[in-house]
């Protein structure tokens, strides 16, 4: 099948539920995928702007794809920590970066590791502990090829990416915005599953939500070899063709994308982590070079308006005491957004007042 690039983005909007009217419901499909938690606004702005009730209580914090916070279902959590662990050796060589080749020197295969890594962080973590406080009693209990001298820090500790992938190996949770990260325990906890919901399958989880896709494009979000992602390719995957591109999206999906719903009235300002600024396929989202880079800085990443299906500028909030302001540098004629704004104002706790030039 066909499918044109206004095509994918309304099924993105559609299926990811930003077309859903606001505080309409308790749970969000892009849950399964994982929602990162990054910035002040992080995921529970993501699940408020798509029509979510946020309970903080049915919701886990951990460490998983790209070692970053994202959040889950509480339900969910023994299935999603089967679901993020690396797909082989290989795989978790490629997700700890410069940590596998010391191990691999001493012989310890990357997995072994974090397994041991993981036993002795569940042995520390019997209440809620500040990261650098596990750190420090964390390293004495590793050898050498575990460690590495961090010039930041001037200190000897972990390599940063297997302490995270490690944590909810442990049975670990983040607390919901400590800064420091807190660690804790997760109720309940019995281990990873043995079963995983095909939902929560990373590679379909990325396909439904961010598709049609390449292989190469899925590992990318996964942080997965390309080799090990295509071995693991579902089965019901269809040939999309995208802009004479062929990718792939899973077959319950076609008829989605072949005939998504137009919504034309949708207008959100998307948080800078927001899964549907997650895609690995940016050029598609943002064709223009300068507004790609401005959005996808390294450092000092800015908001998108989300008009439709289009992103047509970016948002930075400019706080001073309990006021909020919006600096919006609009690539196209933008609508009214100070009912976004007051939405936003009201989910920080702040009052709106105004936009300011950049």
């Amino acid at each position: 099948m066909k499918a044109s690039r206004d095509d994918v983005l309304r099924y993105r909007v559609h299926t990811q539920q930003l077309d859903r009217a606001a505080r309409t419901a308790d749970d969000a499909d892009v849950l399964d995928l994982g929602v990162q938690d990054t910035g002040p606004d992080g995921s529970r702005w993501a699940l408020a702007i798509r029509g979510t009730r946020v309970d903080d209580d049915k919701l886990v914090t951990a460490w998983t794809l790209r070692g970053a916070p994202h959040v889950y279902r509480r339900a969910d959590v023994a299935e999603v920590a089967a679901a993020v662990s690396p797909l082989s050796e290989a795989d978790a060589r490629k997700r700890v970066f410069d940590a596998a080749k010391p191990l691999k020197d001493a012989g310890i295969p990357v997995l072994e590791a974090l397994d041991e890594i993981a036993k002795e962080m569940r042995d520390i973590v019997t209440r809620p502990t500040v990261k650098g406080d596990v750190s420090t009693a964390l390293t004495p209990r590793m050898s050498e090829p575990y460690r590495r001298f961090c010039q930041p820090c001037n200190t000897i500790h972990l390599y940063e990416q297997p302490f995270r992938f490690s944590a909810l190996r442990a049975g670990l949770e983040l607390q919901p915005d400590t800064s420091p990260p807190v660690l804790q325990r997760i109720r309940g906890w019995r281990g990873r599953a043995a079963n995983v919901s095909p939902r929560l399958d990373p590679i379909r989880a990325v396909l439904h939500h961010l598709g049609p896709l390449t292989p190469k494009q899925v590992a990318a979000y996964v942080d997965a070899p390309v080799k090990d992602v295509t071995a693991h390719w579902p089965d019901d995957a269809v040939d999309v063709e995208v802009e004479g591109d062929a990718r792939s999206a899973l077959v319950d999906d076609a008829d989605a994308l072949a005939a998504p719903p137009v919504a034309d009235d949708v207008v959100r300002l998307l948080g800078p982590f927001d899964p549907f600024l997650q895609c690995r396929d940016r050029e598609l989202l943002v064709p223009d070079d300068a507004q790609r880079k401005d959005l996808w800085r390294t450092l000092g990443r800015p908001g998108a308006v989300l008009v439709g299906h289009e992103i047509r500028g970016t948002w930075r909030p400019r706080m001073s005491g309990d006021k909020l302001r919006l600096a919006v540098d609009a690539w196209q004629p933008l609508p009214e957004l100070d009912e976004q704004a007051d939405a936003l104002a009201a989910f920080r706790g702040v009052t709106f007042t105004g936009f300011v030039d950049e």
